[in-house]
């Protein structure tokens, strides 16, 4: 049944919730109708927020290490001590299934605890000359914060991809700005009360909550000299806008993905099917490191299939917040028309349908394809649906020739029972990330992620990104 629309009226700036002039409606994709109306900041907020974060920095400069490892403990002491409220929320503003959305809250809290455990091990160096004429030069090289770093978060993993960039950042001394996606506002503006809650000695400024409409604000954030680092998860045509408006900044991004999977026929293809089917549906296929293609050799083709169709029929659909509940609807109509224009472009090209196939509203079918040609366009641009393609191939180098013929390459993964050839074809995929008989998965931050070509600049994980918000200062004696 419908919920009555919460109402989060304010932004935090400057130390204070603001009331705002804008808002933004968040559908319910639970119920229908609408679940939340959120304030929508206007430039001239974000330019409040960007003062406010600059005259903190010199405040946060001054704090400890125990006291940055503090206040990241207690958020995460505080998202815990929300859980219900914020899977709920989850649920309803990103169309998660409830079991889903309470991982993505554990996770949340972990990261925040492991950017506390990561700032304390930051260190520094005590180093000596060694050339000649710098006999007896000793120098110290310390970590310290960058300044300020704008987060702007994306709506499929709207706390725990947030509580990536915000801990870290925090953790490192850095005033934050968070800008979260405009259709799932509401984890971040939860969060916000909780950051406010748990570190009430932060420096005024040093944390700022601004939801708002890019297309009004985005510019205003991103092309001012104030910031220092910019964080974003999102779609590689929004971190190319980004990184041509913003200066000489920190770029810290993970864009878009179409992980292929490549099956030779000597793999295990009942686990292949099963890591295949996982890595296409979960959160239906709405994540960048999701498996959005499958490459199988010829001769193990036909097999494949009929294995990933079988498993399918374990991924059903139903009410968000049923336990057994694996699917849910895709984020938006205008998603939902993206996949179905995939799909039919797809079937056009002379793919066969196995399974799936229609829609409706923002629902889609999980749908399998078979027998998908490499030029179709689902084979090369990232579809952010439930689809499961199949392609066949005769040989290594043509699946590396598929593999790696986008401009994407974020993840990927391999499945044989050959050691000698998973390393090979793992060295050759153009992929920041590929995994061994396993749908690609990073865990909660231990193990970099992050992309090459329109995939992204740098890598994320707790230690990682903890490192990508300091800079490193010389003294010499």
């Amino acid at each position: 049944m419908a919920v009555t629309p919460t109402d989060y009226d304010k932004l935090y700036i400057e130390g204070r919730w603001t009331p705002a002039a804008g808002r933004i409606e968040v559908a319910d994709l639970a119920d229908g109708g609408t679940f939340a109306s959120v304030a929508a900041g206007t430039p001239a907020d974000a330019e409040d927020a960007l003062a406010a974060a600059a005259a903190a920095e010199p405040a946060l400069r001054e704090t400890t290490v125990v006291q940055r490892a503090a206040w990241v403990s207690a958020i995460a002491d505080g998202i815990e001590s929300r859980e219900e409220e914020l899977a709920e929320a989850i649920v309803r503003e990103a169309g998660k299934p409830i079991s889903s959305a309470r991982g993505e809250v554990a996770a949340a809290a972990e990261r925040f605890r492991r950017a506390a455990e990561e700032v304390r091990s930051l260190d520094g160096e005590y180093l000596e000359g060694t050339t000649e004429g710098h006999e007896g030069w000793r120098a110290i090289v310390r970590p310290e914060p960058v300044g300020t770093v704008l987060c702007v978060t994306p709506y499929n993993y709207p706390l725990s991809t947030t509580a990536l960039q915000v801990a870290p950042a925090l953790a490192a001394g850095n005033a934050v700005i968070l800008k979260p996606a405009t259709k799932t506002p509401v984890s971040g503006a939860l969060l916000a009360e909780i950051v406010v809650e748990a570190a009430p000695d932060l420096p005024e400024g040093a944390f700022g909550f601004l939801p708002g409409r890019a297309s009004e604000i985005g510019d205003v954030l991103a092309g001012d000299d104030r910031l220092d680092a910019i964080a974003m998860t999102g779609s590689s045509e929004a971190g190319k806008h980004v990184a041509s408006v913003s200066g000489m900044v920190e770029l810290h991004m993970e864009l878009g993905g179409n992980a292929p999977a490549v099956v030779f026929p000597d793999a295990d293809l009942e686990a292949a099917a099963a890591a295949a089917t996982k890595g296409s549906l979960k959160y239906a296929g709405q994540r960048c490191s999701a498996v959005s293609r499958v490459l199988v050799h010829e001769d193990a083709a036909d097999d494949l299939v009929e294995r990933i169709d079988s498993t399918m029929d374990g991924w059903a659909a139903g009410d968000l917040f049923g336990e057994d509940t694996a699917l849910g609807p895709l984020i938006s109509e205008s998603q939902a028309d993206w996949v179905m224009e995939l799909i039919e472009d797809a079937l056009d090209r002379g793919a066969r349908l196995v399974r799936g196939g229609e829609r409706d509203g923002r629902f889609v079918e999980p749908t399998l394809l078979a027998d998908v040609p490499s030029d179709a366009r689902i084979v090369h641009e990232e579809q952010f649906g439930p689809v499961v393609p199949v392609t066949a191939f005769a040989d290594e180098e043509e699946a590396l020739s598929i593999a790696n013929g986008g401009d994407l390459g974020l993840d990927a993964a391999v499945f044989t029972a050959d050691y000698d050839r998973a390393l090979r074809v793992a060295d050759r995929i153009e992929a920041g990330g590929v995994r061994i008989n396993g749908a690609p998965s990073h865990g909660i931050g231990d193990i970099p992620f992050g992309g090459v070509k329109d995939s992204g600049i740098g890598r994320e994980g707790i230690g990682y990104t903890v490192e990508s918000f300091v800079q490193r200062k010389t003294v010499v004696l």
